[in-house]
């Protein structure tokens, strides 16, 4: 991936044909599962399946069956957790938003600030839950 979003909606806007737009941007397009995106995470930051499940603060069998992609719909909360627990950056932690079809974080949101705050800082679970309670917003899993 190597085009901006801007230059992608201007090269889409300026196409006739949606299918040639398709195919000169085939590799600029987001794919794969949500299990594939999360094994392709763990193997880039060098993790194990149960830490993160662990550090996520997530049910076990739950965190496993989402890894395995036996469960795809997991709620933006839970996929946060997954990425402060990964220790993500804001950048991989939209792309897992964006790959999910759930919402990405945005800055003008009070909550999601916070969040995308704690990311940035490299914080756990635990500490963006304290961030976000000492900042009058609900935590992660409420």
């Amino acid at each position: 991936m190597n085009r901006t979003t801007d230059e992608l909606m201007d090269a889409l806007l300026s196409k006739q044909d949606v299918q040639a737009y398709l195919e000169e941007n085939a590799g600029e397009m987001l794919s794969g599962t949500l299990a594939q995106q999360l094994a392709m995470l763990l193997q880039r930051h060098g993790l194990k399946k149960g830490a993160v499940i662990e550090a996520a603060q997530i049910e076990r069998s739950y965190g496993y069956q989402l890894f395995s992609g036996r469960r795809d719909t997991p709620s933006r909360d839970v996929l946060l957790s997954l990425a402060l627990a990964m220790r993500l950056s804001v950048d991989e932690t939209q792309t897992l938003l964006r790959v999910s079809g759930l919402a990405m974080l945005y800055p003008r949101v009070r909550r999601d600030s916070v969040i995308l705050h704690e990311l940035a800082q490299g914080n756990s679970v635990m500490a963006c839950n304290a961030r976000l309670e000492a900042c009058g917003e609900p935590v992660l899993g409420d």
